[in-house]
């Protein structure tokens, strides 16, 4: 049985990006078909702060913020910086670049291709997801998170 290798995409914003320009760009995204799976990555937000004096007191940052992507809601939990995609096949890269362009004009971005997300489970994807792992959930594991990923379904 040969090993299918889907490509996969980074893009590097050169700035943070509010939670309604991620709103606008997930949007967009999500009509596009040919994205399996999706990380935004960027500094945790955390509800309440966890270390020094202040701690236990909770953290109002206005970049957590719930936003809606296709018919769902989710609460950003990072302040995106980052997105790393992987595809189907490469016929989706001209769809992620049009997005990016109509999405980012007032600041630079950089869409680049090339291996970004974990393909063989780490240890931290066997202490979250067990043994029999689903494959696609390999790499969206937070250690530090309570939480699951966010499944969004897209269009196929």
């Amino acid at each position: 049985m040969t090993e299918t290798t889907f490509p996969q995409c980074r893009i590097v914003t050169h700035r943070l990006l509010n939670p309604d320009t991620v709103e606008r760009l997930l949007n967009k995204f999500f009509n596009i078909h040919g994205i399996r799976r999706m990380v935004l990555n960027g500094p945790r937000l955390p509800t309440v702060i966890p270390s020094g004096p202040s701690k236990g007191i909770p953290n109002p940052h206005g970049m957590r913020r719930t936003i809606t992507v296709g018919n769902q809601e989710l609460t950003l939990q990072v302040h995106v910086g980052t997105i790393l995609l992987e595809l189907e096949n490469r016929d989706a890269i001209p769809a992620l670049k049009n997005a990016c362009d109509d999405v980012f004009t007032e600041f630079p971005y950089r869409l680049s291709e090339g291996r970004y997300m974990k393909t063989e489970p780490t240890l931290v994807d066997y202490a979250k997801y067990g043994p029999n792992a689903d494959k696609e959930m390999l790499g969206l594991a937070d250690p530090s998170s309570r939480t699951g990923p966010i499944i969004l379904q897209g269009t196929k």
